[in-house]
């Protein structure tokens, strides 16, 4: 890996990995770290080119980002983890899951998507006009060229087959909010194509793990603890 990134450790026991959304940073887990860490070796991480970790010179992928998590993980001599992914995270997860299956001893999906059309348009339509004027002015500013960057994550990716979730073999949660982002139906098909997946769809927005932190965590938990 071109550089290294940056995470808050906190915790002994099992490892347990946290995986930011688009655009934010560890600090989102602030209420999972806090919880999970008494009972787990806590990591949440930032993603290539989010919070304190550097965008590095490789490119600004999903398929990146869980390159990237492969070789965090050997740099921390990890080699079986449970892994909690929000958003992008969920995406980066999955990516990772799908290539990686020995890895990963639980996984947990929040408001993942296979690709865009899994995004109401309500939500999608936004960003692609964000994208479509931060990419005008790219060339000028490196702020708008970050911008860009990361809405053209969403814009495009994640690319994921559905066929690929048969490859996932760790026991698997899928959770997302009743009025999420993502659609419930794409959510559903998600937690379909993963052998032996539970979903569990909550109640409030794609956010839930911070909004709602105490349900949230509680059955993260309830979930761990039929896989021990």
């Amino acid at each position: 890996m071109d550089i290294a990134l940056y995470y808050q450790e906190k915790g002994n026991g099992e490892p347990f990995i946290f995986l930011h959304g688009n655009g934010e940073e560890s600090s989102y887990f602030k209420n999972q770290i806090d919880y999970f860490s008494s009972n787990y070796r806590v990591i949440a991480l930032d993603t290539r080119g989010h919070g304190k970790s550097p965008r590095g010179a490789e490119s600004f992928t999903i398929e990146q980002f869980s390159c990237d998590l492969y070789d965090f993980m050997v740099g921390l001599e990890i080699s079986n983890a449970i892994i909690l992914g929000f958003s992008d995270g969920a995406n980066i997860a999955m990516k990772f899951a799908i290539r990686y299956p020995d890895m990963i001893k639980a996984l947990i999906l929040n408001g993942g998507n296979l690709n865009p059309k899994g995004v109401k348009r309500t939500t999608q339509i936004p960003i692609e006009i964000g994208y479509k004027i931060a990419k005008q002015f790219a060339l000028k500013s490196p702020a708008a060229k970050k911008n860009a960057e990361m809405l053209g994550l969403m814009v495009h990716e994640p690319n994921i087959a559905l066929n690929e979730l048969s490859k996932i073999t760790a026991p698997t949660l899928v959770i997302c909010g009743k009025n999420d982002m993502i659609k419930e139906s794409h959510t559903k098909k998600i937690a379909e194509n993963i052998p032996n997946a539970k979903l569990l769809i909550m109640n409030g927005n794609h956010f839930i793990a911070n909004k709602k932190h105490a349900i949230f965590n509680k059955a993260v938990e309830d979930f761990l603890q039929t896989i021990r």
